[in-house]
């Protein structure tokens, strides 16, 4: 028998949370998320959920501090509601990147809203490819820190069968995720070695292994304004690279970034559905979209029913 869930989404990510609910064969729980005239989120869970399992899917994403108090808000009247067990679902952890203080007088930030999430009455929490493994001791409930590599990986043997690969960290923060990739495709690893003059330039300095004539796979969690992959691709193909691809889970793609990695030399752009694509993404020609509907999904069913959550990555 299958566990006794309810689904409940916000307005972050609509298309990923009926695709999750398609996969589970468990419809949306009917829940009315709005805006009074001055902008307070109000909240209605519109079915009983007393004594039931919740999972609430919802990404941090742009405009990330209004789809925070919607998570915050639905957590709360759940927990109003008499729900059993309420996790939060997120797809993209938004402030996941201020996970240190990087000067004096500098907040935690990623801290606070896992506190804020846990206060507002969350029991755990799933979400997909943290910028930093170390965020999930910022909880002090149980958080499952899923990973896309899988998806990513069956992918990658699909469109390069046959062809010699090489896995490319485009800086060094980033190797111990492209090494686990290599590893899973049996390939071998390669660095760029980035410096940062100015804060959001990047420029490439070097490239660190033998990358001519082989199909080279950028890889990394967060693709932002761009700039650093196609600066990547550019000193990979200038280093004899054959072509380059790059794989990114969250695609924040803020700003004119869509625009810049469409007239790159990237071959193509690959990301998940964490976030919500954009009409300019889906357009697009060298950008292409992979869901993570049936990872989160079979996650959710192996929580619900107290299975093994990490043996999805063995």
């Amino acid at each position: 028998m299958k566990p006794s869930i309810k689904l409940v989404a916000g307005n972050s990510n609509r298309q990923l949370a009926e695709a999750i609910a398609s996969y589970l064969e468990s419809p949306l729980a009917v829940c009315q998320v709005k805006r009074f005239a001055d902008m307070e989120v109000f909240v209605e869970i519109q079915e009983n959920v007393r004594g039931e399992d919740v999972f609430v899917i919802q990404s941090t994403s742009y405009p990330a501090n209004d789809h925070l108090m919607e998570l915050l808000i639905i957590i709360d009247a759940l927990r109003r509601s008499s729900a059993r067990r309420v996790t939060a679902v997120l797809p993209y952890f938004g402030y996941a990147r201020q996970d240190r203080k990087p000067g004096p007088r500098t907040p935690i930030s990623s801290k606070l809203v896992a506190n804020l999430i846990t206060r507002a009455g969350a029991d755990r929490v799933l979400t997909l490819d943290l910028h930093a493994g170390q965020i999930q001791g910022f909880f002090d409930i149980p958080t499952d820190n899923l990973y896309a590599a899988p998806v990513m990986v069956r992918d990658i043997k699909e469109r390069f069968a046959g062809e010699e690969v090489m896995v490319v960290s485009p800086d060094v923060g980033g190797v111990v995720r492209a090494r686990a990739l290599a590893k899973r495709i049996d390939a071998q690893l390669a660095i760029v070695d980035k410096r940062r003059e100015r804060p959001g330039e990047s420029e490439v300095m070097n490239i660190i292994g033998d990358v001519k004539g082989r199909s080279c796979i950028l890889i990394d969690d967060i693709v932002d304004s761009g700039g650093t992959l196609c600066n990547a691709a550019e000193a990979l193909l200038k280093q004899g690279a054959k072509e380059v691809t790059a794989y990114c889970t969250h695609g924040v793609l803020s700003g004119g970034a869509v625009a810049r990695i469409a007239s790159s030399r990237l071959k193509e752009m690959v990301i998940t559905d964490s976030i919500q694509p954009t009409e300019a993404v889906r357009v697009a020609q060298n950008f292409r979209v992979l869901s993570i509907a049936p990872l989160i999904g079979e996650a959710i069913g192996r929580t619900a029913s107290e299975s093994s959550v990490s043996s999805l990555f063995d």
